[in-house]
């Protein structure tokens, strides 16, 4: 058989800022990068600018980066998207011009798998989560049955997108980031919103309180101070539910954002306190650079992924969920596990402990987020999640008799139920008992707010109940219509994250849903899945 693994790589990166250019020669390990940044005069990127940026100065860095290499390159890959199409095509057209006129192997690389390989390539880690951090993207990644699942997103904008609608609020320059960044060493913690909905986010909600204390007249350095703390504290939380979703303990960081220290500190402390491993790439491979393109374009290339140049189209809103992995083996997975009696399970942010029919769940502090914000959120969700149990047991759905419950201390005791989680036991049946108890808490009027795989409970044999829903922490009371849909999108994002068959499962629980609820919840639905945000 052919061997077809390149000796050295030349990448080259468009998707939106960063005309780019990089060897990786694969012998050494070694990658030099050669980067133009586009510097908008004022407010964010303009598309226009940016394509003209990338057309004056691909070609420039391309030639820069041919004439360092210590050998010639026998293989092109690009950044196919998804990013800015404008500057999409200039960077694919370079690529299959040097291609052509090398006569070597074309590569399409997603941009956003490339953040997460260069973290895992350079960690030596073997299937860690990928909290993916910058201007235009936010979302937590996962490895399962040959393709990388997206976990959780942002449903309204990227991270550093967000805090660059705050600074020019105030009459910043772009980028905004490391001016709050700076301006945070001095400020004092108040106040702003924290939205979570299982591993998806939303940073619509504290961008608008932002602004509106600036024009209150809150102290700059407290907003950008309090902005930090909130933001990078619900992308730790979301990374750590899917930790515990997945079982991995790996975490590598990637993206522009992923350059701020508070948000590394974060990551390290919730990953320490859960036993995990926590991995960011140096600032170089964090922000856009051709150097992760080349070095997952090696893989590729290796593994016979390669384009025909009439095939090498770009697109501008590639998912990362939508590349087969073809440069990794499939792993083992991870194997039935039950509770058993005495056992005690770490999940997202609880420790929960098993003593025969009792259960006693027990939120402990999380260290990475502000004193004030974690007691908050402690103290709220043990409320709520005791209130919200009991009514969905009024409201006919099964769920573990509350025994005790102490707000003070964020504790609850409850009665055990089930055998194990669903996810340890993915039938069809169970998943469509699953989605019709939430249609009926839906129809009751709120929203689990995290069901996923790991917060429901199938039965003992013999049983006859179909599933228990525990874990209310993040529910609310709610008739609107996109609420209840995203209790579905949560419940199907986790499915994809542990079920080899995802889709049949998926199609199974909107199928039982509009059984027993309202088919406007699944037109919503549609409506939510078209709203992360990748480009």
């Amino acid at each position: 058989m052919t061997d077809t693994s390149p000796r050295r790589v030349l990448g080259i990166e468009g998707t939106a800022w960063a005309a780019s250019a990089a060897v990786y020669d694969v012998a050494t390990d070694a990658v030099t990068i050669e980067t133009e940044a586009y510097e908008p005069e004022s407010g964010g990127i303009h598309p226009r600018e940016a394509a003209e940026h990338m057309a004056e100065h691909v070609p420039q860095v391309v030639e820069r980066a041919l004439d360092g290499a210590d050998g010639p390159v026998d293989c092109v890959a690009f950044s196919r998207g998804p990013g800015l199409g404008p500057c999409l095509r200039i960077a694919g057209t370079a690529a299959r011009a040097v291609a052509q006129r090398l006569d070597v192997p074309l590569v399409g690389v997603n941009h956003m798998v490339a953040h997460l390989e260069i973290g895992r390539h350079q960690s030596g880690f073997e299937s860690p989560v990928c909290l993916n951090a910058s201007g235009a993207n936010a979302h937590v990644l996962g490895y399962r049955n040959g393709r990388y699942r997206v976990l959780g997103e942002t449903m309204d904008t990227g991270v550093g997108n967000a805090i660059d609608k705050f600074t020019r609020h105030l009459g910043w320059s772009h980028p905004g980031g490391p001016k709050v960044e700076a301006a945070a060493k001095g400020g004092a913690y108040v106040d702003l919103p924290y939205v979570v909905k299982g591993m998806d986010f939303s940073f619509s909600g504290i961008m608008s309180a932002a602004k509106q204390a600036y024009d209150e007249g809150e102290a700059v350095e407290d907003i950008c101070f309090s902005l930090q703390e909130n933001v990078f504290a619900m992308l730790t939380e979301v990374s750590e539910r899917a930790l515990s979703l997945t079982g991995s303990d790996e975490l590598v960081l990637g993206g522009g954002v992923g350059q701020n220290a508070r948000l590394r500190e974060m990551l390290a402390e919730m990953c320490d306190q859960r036993g995990a491993a926590f991995f960011a790439p140096e600032g170089r491979f964090l922000r856009d650079n051709a150097g992760m393109i080349a070095v997952l374009g090696a893989k590729m290339c290796a593994a016979g992924d390669t384009l025909a140049i009439e095939d090498s189209s770009i697109d501008s809103d590639f998912r990362p969920d939508q590349v087969p992995v073809t440069w990794r083996e499939r792993e083992a997975e991870s194997g039935e596990h039950r509770s058993a009696p005495g056992e005690r399970v770490q999940g997202a942010e609880a420790t929960v402990t098993f003593e025969g029919e009792k259960v006693t769940k027990t939120r402990n502090p999380r260290t990475y987020r502000h004193p004030a914000l974690d007691e908050r959120l402690r103290r709220e969700r043990t409320r709520e999640e005791a209130r919200l149990t009991s009514e969905a047991r009024r409201a006919g759905v099964p769920t573990p008799v509350i025994r005790d419950v102490d707000v003070g201390e964020t504790r609850i005791v409850f009665q055990r139920v089930g055998d194990c989680d669903l996810r340890e036991d993915l039938t069809e049946a169970n998943v469509r008992a699953t989605a019709q108890t939430l249609a009926r808490i839906h129809d009751a009027g709120f929203v689990h707010g995290d069901p996923t795989t790991r917060n429901v409970r199938v039965p003992r044999e013999g049983s006859d109940i179909d599933a228990f829903l525990i874990d209310f922490g993040l529910g609310y009371y709610t008739r609107h219509h996109e609420d209840h849909a995203m209790d579905l999108h949560v419940f199907a994002q986790s499915l994809a994250g542990t079920a080899d068959d995802a889709e049949t499962l998926v199609a199974a629980a909107e199928d039982a849903y509009a059984e027993v609820g309202d088919r406007a919840v699944l037109a919503r639905l549609r409506d939510i899945e078209g709203r992360g945000r990748y480009q």
